[in-house]
């Protein structure tokens, strides 16, 4: 008999906070309101990091990936883990989309297929041209520099002709070991901010606005940026659902991020569906809506 039919993961840090401030309190809040929701339909749920040594993996039937949010910064650790946990459990979202979504090289994909991204440049590990090589390929006036796995702004850099030297042994030190991307800068990031577009299977629940702080163009609230409620219309939400429907598979959970290109058009900056914020706090019926597709998930695999 399995121990736990759901194993919520986080991280280390916030199994038993020392730290208890507004960013870890809506973290503890934003698992609970899962956790209930959940017990609510009968499940019996467990709430552990991921890198726990001493749990028995096998002894859940499922895990869901809420608030892992250092795995970007031990990625070698994390894919040891992930190879391991898959034999032993059922993962939420499928391990066949956390693999894909894990490599933004899936915006290449997604734009294959007819759904727009900011204009983009994916630069191979390894690869031996120079950072000026490339922003003079590009021909963009200005440039974001990041990485094609990577979480909170890791290593994001916005960059120019006129600005580029400090970012050089960065970068050659960078592409040493990962994949990189360079994308055009969209320039209504600044004004207009990033939607996030949160849906549970086909269905939208909710949206939010992120907006960053002044003088900067990173909107994570790591560098200062904020969040605001917002009323998503019909075609940000049909753009979003499009983005969804273009992935390998429906994932039972995704947070689309929209943003407004240099010609005013709507564009995917990426798709989350491993372990995003979902700001469930933001609609009393989400976590609701999350724990029914949990359900179909796991109803359909037994």
């Amino acid at each position: 008999m399995m121990t736990f039919d759901i194993t919520i993961l986080t991280d280390a840090r916030y199994v038993n906070p020392i730290e208890h401030n507004a960013y870890t309190g809506n973290v503890l809040l934003e698992d609970s309101l899962v956790q209930k929701a959940l017990e609510l339909k009968g499940f019996k749920v467990n709430r552990i990091n991921w890198d726990n040594p001493d749990f028995d993996w096998s002894q859940t039937k499922s895990v869901l990936f809420r608030t892992t949010w250092d795995y970007f910064d031990r990625f070698a650790e994390f894919s040891e883990w992930l190879k391991m946990v898959e034999q032993k459990t059922l993962l939420i979202n499928s391990k066949e989309l956390i693999y894909w979504n894990i490599d933004k090289i899936y915006l290449s994909e997604l734009n294959q297929k007819g759904i727009r991204i900011p204009p983009t440049i994916f630069v191979d590990q390894g690869a031996t041209e120079t950072l000026q090589d490339l922003i003079l390929k590009s021909g963009w006036e200005e440039c974001v520099l990041k990485p094609l796995i990577a979480g909170a702004a890791r290593h994001t850099y916005r960059v120019s002709l006129n600005d580029y030297l400090n970012i050089v042994p960065i970068f050659d030190e960078l592409i040493e070991n990962e994949a990189m991307m360079l994308q055009e800068f969209q320039k209504q990031i600044e004004t207009k901010g990033e939607i996030a577009l949160i849906y549970f299977g086909k269905e939208f629940s909710h949206a939010i606005l992120k907006k960053a702080k002044a003088g900067d163009f990173r909107v994570q609230d790591d560098f200062g940026g904020t969040i605001h409620d917002y009323v998503a219309n019909e075609e940000e939400i049909t753009f979003g659902l499009n983005a969804i429907l273009a992935c390998p598979e429906l994932p039972a959970y995704v947070r689309v991020d929209v943003i407004w290109n240099n010609e005013d058009k709507l564009c995917v900056s990426e798709i989350e569906m491993i372990e995003p914020e979902l700001w469930l706090r933001k609609n009393k019926d989400a976590a609701g809506k999350l724990a029914d597709e949990i359900e179909k998930k796991l109803n359909k695999k037994s």
